[in-house]
């Protein structure tokens, strides 16, 4: 099965048949307005079906406080878990920014290579 590449505008998206949602970070500004778009955007990808995803991160402008917490109530209406991929130092910047006050709301693992990340989302399918 060929699978198609989902262009978004925070980040790109391929639904791959394991399950699995994967998303390719763009470097862009986080904003209410384009958080949102990219949760109906997902919802969409999936049917409507919370899935886990593997996000490969890049750098990004530092979102608002407000951006950070629709993410934050966001997240557990399109994903079961997400795993990070990306370079040492960064997954644990962007939760410890995300998830200062309190924890995440969906169990998440940063990783340093695809295979480790794509093991440990499997349990999440």
């Amino acid at each position: 099965m060929e699978e198609t590449k989902i262009f978004g505008e925070i980040a790109d998206f391929v639904y791959h048949e394991n399950g699995i949602l994967y998303s390719y970070s763009k470097s862009v500004l986080r904003t209410v307005e384009n958080i949102g778009n990219n949760v109906e955007l997902v919802k969409k990808i999936t049917g409507n079906k919370k899935v886990p995803l593997l996000i490969f991160l890049t750098n990004s402008p530092v979102p608002s406080k407000e951006t950070r917490e629709f993410s934050t109530l966001k997240l557990p209406e399109v994903y079961t878990a997400m795993a990070m991929v990306s370079k040492p130092g960064l997954a644990q910047f962007i939760m410890k920014l995300l998830f200062a006050l309190k924890p995440s709301p969906i169990p998440m693992k940063s990783f340093s290579n695809q295979k480790d990340a794509e093991n440990w989302l499997k349990q999440f399918c």
